[in-house]
């Protein structure tokens, strides 16, 4: 998106350079047209190095969320799994007996 947004933005700059080459204006010489022109290349230019480092910090940004949606995954999962053994291991009112746990054995099959 960044890199279309310079694209048209850079087009922009290069049929204002044409316009401004053609037309000409009465008010600027040709030295102070080419210093502008000159102005809005530097300008050009610092644009696309900011572009340049604004996507590399993204990518960067987005490997660091990748990183936490993979161990968000992961820790859900593991809580999951624990509430899940504190669920089952809680006493159910009823006595520890044998018949108890053979209920919870066939629960959990």
């Amino acid at each position: 998106e960044l890199e279309n947004q310079l694209a048209a933005k850079s087009k922009t700059l290069d049929e204002l350079k044409q316009n401004l080459a053609s037309n000409g204006s009465a008010e600027q010489t040709p030295e102070a047209q080419s210093l502008r022109i000159a102005e809005l290349c530097e300008m050009k230019d610092s644009i696309v190095n900011q572009v340049a480092q604004l996507k590399a910090s993204m990518e960067s940004i987005l490997e660091q969320w990748r990183a936490y949606d993979e161990i968000y995954a992961e820790v859900s999962l593991m809580t999951t799994r624990y509430l899940y053994c504190i669920d089952q291991c809680k006493p159910s009112g009823e006595e520890a007996s044998l018949e108890a746990l053979k209920k919870q054995v066939k629960t959990l099959q």
